[in-house]
């Protein structure tokens, strides 16, 4: 996986499949930064949050079960391990389980998992490890989907199969299933622009790409390099706590 978001932080980082070989970028809604809330107990991000690379949710396949289409974006996946990953880390990872959230009417699976360095991880096989190793994080992690939203103004998160989190084998077949839609996009099986979205699958990778070019293509060489700056000082309004009402217990 790569690590998006670390865990204990709030500002929403994600991959920028619109831009040439797809960074890592802070979200930005309405010209703002955007940052997720603390939701009491919860703060910030409860796991290293972020994605697997070569995964592709598609919007114009609905899936059997959730009756909802892809949302467009990699696959997210939930770290669960003790160690705070930091943003752009590449984790080996086993897989455990999958949840499917229900988000504005789109499929949003979120993939849990842990480091394969976990001292946890031997013991950490299937779905039902975590609830006996790590009890209350499978519970916590529907809470904090569901509600994460609402002190922005938007209603409770729903998922399919009553927020169950489905076992290792079933969360393969989702994660093969989104390879494959990658495979189709990038080789061009699939259109990377239509009317309502626009991926740039420029890369250096994937030689049988249309978006393939040389390491040495100008488009690449010229990417700027890292400014080694010390983060920006954050809003102190971001700590605030929220108390959502609606919060299972």
């Amino acid at each position: 996986m790569i690590v998006e978001v670390p865990r204990w932080t709030n500002a929403k980082m994600e991959i920028c499949k619109e831009e040439p070989f797809n960074p890592i970028k802070q979200d930005i809604k309405k010209g703002r930064l955007r940052y997720v809330r603390n939701c009491f107990p919860h703060h910030g991000y409860i796991w290293n949050y972020g994605a697997f690379p070569q995964t592709w949710e598609d919007p114009a396949s609905q899936h059997a079960e959730t009756k909802a289409r892809g949302d467009n974006d990699p696959l997210d996946v939930c770290e669960i391990g003790e160690q705070v990953g930091y943003v752009g880390q590449v984790k080996q990872v086993k897989v455990l389980g999958i949840m499917a959230l229900l988000d504005e009417g789109e499929t949003d699976w979120k993939v849990l998992v842990v480091d394969v360095q976990d001292p946890l991880a031997s013991k950490l096989n299937d779905i039902e490890d975590v609830e006996r190793h790590l009890p209350g994080l499978v519970r916590a992690t529907n809470e904090w989907f569901r509600i994460y939203k609402i002190p922005d103004g938007k209603p409770e998160n729903q998922f399919a199969f009553s927020g169950e989190a489905k076992n290792k084998k079933y969360a393969a077949e989702i994660i093969h299933e989104c390879h494959e839609a990658w495979r189709r996009l990038i080789t061009g099986g699939s259109p990377a622009k239509t009317a309502e979205y626009e991926i740039s699958i420029r890369n250096i990778a994937v030689e049988n790409s249309p978006g393939h070019v040389r390491p040495h293509d100008p488009s690449y060489t010229s990417l700027p390099p890292d400014s080694r700056k010390p983060p920006a000082p954050i809003d102190p309004a971001i700590s605030k706590w929220f108390y959502i009402s609606s919060a299972q217990v």
